[in-house]
């Protein structure tokens, strides 16, 4: 029986997952270090935290003796490890504004939040492998030269001019066919509420179309060049199976790094676009907290964000080193 061998630097399977290792420890560390920084912007805020809780009419002793129950009297290290085992924990602590717990009022944001990003991604994947697609078919036509010029237009507008955009021509005197505002009551689900929903989805899936949908245009033109394609026609087969068992396949496997990308954007993008439109979920609930000084409700809900944007950049790498090693 030979002996058990260690995989060698030559061993591909052995070096993935060395650096996959690697690149789950530095995420670790990466996202210790963006809870230390969020805690310490959030108490950074300007203002007493016991004082706004109180009021101005508060005396000083009913503001130290709320400090002293906060614990904001403690070494600002002490008060840090406090609330990340909470967070580790699953504990955290109670909104400042209302007492609920945090994990109550951020639940039904987060899912309202996951959905609109969801369904956005649905239809960002499939349309941009057409558009691109059908872009790199019609090479230097007209069509081609219209996506490029309103992609470039769309990619340079922020994600809040858009949904302004949509709004002025959508909800008001222009068509008013849609409502400008997700006005989703709390409990529902936000399918129940379909029209509302198309505005927001509309904002990201433009965003994330254009995006994506150049990069699938650039990775299709490159493998409609590459040699295994030239190849395939010089052996006589046809444009049909070329396209679909060739071309296509390889710019799609080139496009998922970017696809996790554009997943992650959308994440943050989210953000902007629940505030434009007032749609119930974490980003207006980030808005809200920073109004109210809510530091335990805007610590929670920014360091899930930052946790989901970090995982779908770590996917994108992933899928970038699977698609190299092919």
């Amino acid at each position: 029986m030979r002996p058990f061998q260690r995989s060698s630097p030559a061993d591909p399977k052995g070096a993935r997952l060395r650096w996959l290792a690697r690149r789950l420890v530095l995420g670790v560390l990466v996202l210790f270090l963006v809870s230390v920084l969020l805690f310490l912007v959030t108490q950074a805020l300007p203002g007493d935290l016991a004082r706004i809780i109180l009021g101005k009419d508060a005396t000083a002793q009913q503001v130290a003796d709320l400090r002293r129950q906060l614990g904001l009297d403690r070494p600002i290290v002490a008060q840090y490890w406090h609330w990340l085992s909470g967070v580790l924990t699953g504990q955290m602590g109670d909104s400042l504004q209302n007492g609920e717990p945090v994990a109550d009022i951020i639940g039904p944001r987060m899912f309202n939040s996951f959905t609109l990003g969801l369904i956005s991604m649905v239809l960002i994947l499939p349309l941009a492998v057409v558009v691109g697609v059908f872009s790199a078919y019609k090479r230097d036509g007209i069509l081609d030269k219209a996506f490029i010029a309103v992609s470039s237009l769309f990619t340079a507008l922020p994600a809040f001019v858009v949904g302004m955009l949509l709004i002025a021509f959508f909800a008001t005197s222009v068509l008013g066919v849609l409502p400008g505002v997700s006005d989703i009551p709390p409990g529902d689900l936000p399918w129940w509420h379909p029209a509302e929903l198309v505005l927001p989805v509309t904002t990201l899936t433009l965003m994330g179309v254009m995006y994506l949908g150049r990069l699938v245009r650039a990775s299709f033109i490159d493998a409609m060049d590459s040699e295994y394609v030239q190849t395939a026609r010089l052996k006589g087969l046809s444009g049909r199976r070329i396209l679909f068992r060739h071309a296509l396949p390889n710019a799609v496997a080139a496009s998922l790094p970017a696809a996790s990308l554009v997943a992650a954007i959308t994440i943050t993008g989210v953000v902007v676009v629940e505030y434009v439109y007032s749609y119930p979920g974490l980003g207006t609930q980030v808005v809200s907290a920073v109004n109210a000084h809510d530091l335990p409700v805007l610590q929670a809900c920014i360091l899930i964000l930052a946790t989901a944007y970090y995982l779908f950049n770590l996917l994108a790498d992933v899928f970038a080193v699977l698609s190299r090693s092919r």
